[in-house]
């Protein structure tokens, strides 16, 4: 997630110079023929092009509100799963007995684990060697890792309950909290897998494709430098901002414009520590010239 007041230009014109290249690429070729002999007396009115361009501009808007609907919904749910790591640990310590303070770094140790393994398997990454190292000391063995956690959860519920240690309305209680985790977590496999169409941005590149053809065509050549840098220029601005919508619309991929599930994830170890009465440090922020957090 990008830094409040910070960016990097640059790294920004890194992830999309092939975009630019290709457009300028295109405008000049584009700009040249229209001034060449054979097309002297081929004009285009100014209209059409202005009708093509709002074209682009309605679309790109949809696009853009769609990318960010999907990256703020995924802001959102990890902020519930913040709040519900929380709850759960703070449930587990008021309704089991004080002598049970195992039972309760139990859950707690699986809940932060969970939320590694979680961003982990959200980004397609190989599981860290923590997560690893405890999957394979607790045997879980499940395909979908997170969802095995929240089993192992439920398990220990039941247990307790067996044991008489959980009464009956607690242990609903407790449940409705990983139903709650249960569902964050499908919202975000949904958000993952849910492939934004296609076709839509092809149309889109389709069409700014065509308004850099036609653009030349209806500038004047008495000013040519002018003609230049508008025939580059305009549809380069709408391939930014159609780049930055791409870049937005999959909140998961360990980009800059990510949700940053990593340092969620040690702001929930950290509280969740401390809630269990263990010492430990929030992490260290980030450096000075860092613009964004993973």
């Amino acid at each position: 997630m990008l830094l409040k007041g910070r960016i990097s230009i640059w790294d920004f014109v890194r992830t999309i110079k092939s975009d630019l290249l290709t457009i300028t690429v295109f405008s000049i070729i584009v700009g040249l023929i229209a001034t060449g002999h054979y097309f002297n007396g081929l004009e285009i009115p100014l209209a059409l092009i202005a009708i093509i361009g709002t074209a682009i501009s309605l679309l790109l808007a949809f696009r853009t509100a769609q990318s960010y609907d999907r990256w703020w919904e995924a802001r959102i749910v990890w902020g519930a799963i913040v709040n519900d790591s929380r709850t759960l640990i703070r449930q587990v310590q008021q309704f089991l007995p004080a002598a049970e303070a195992t039972e309760v770094r139990n859950f707690a140790e699986r809940q932060i684990i969970w939320n590694y393994a979680l961003s982990e398997s959200l980004r397609k990454l190989p599981f860290s060697e923590r997560v690893q190292q405890y999957t394979t000391e607790q045997e879980i063995r499940d395909s979908n890792v997170p969802n095995g956690l929240l089993s192992r959860h439920s398990a220990q519920l039941r247990r307790l309950s067996e044991e008489g240690k959980l009464t009956e309305f607690r242990q609903v209680q407790l449940d409705q909290t990983l139903v709650r985790l249960c569902d964050a977590m499908g919202k975000c496999e949904r958000i993952k897998n849910t492939v934004f169409p296609a076709s839509y941005g092809t149309l889109i590149h389709f069409l700014i494709y065509v308004f850099a053809l036609l653009l030349p065509f209806s500038l004047d050549d008495d000013y040519a430098m002018i003609k230049a840098l508008l025939t580059a220029g305009i549809p380069m601005i709408f391939i930014v901002i159609e780049r930055t919508a791409i870049l937005m619309q999959d909140p998961f991929e360990n980009r800059p414009l990510d949700t940053p599930m990593t340092t969620i994830s040690q702001t929930i170890e950290v509280n969740l520590r401390q809630q269990i009465g263990e010492e430990v440090r929030p992490p260290a922020p980030p450096s000075g010239d860092a613009y964004y957090i993973l």
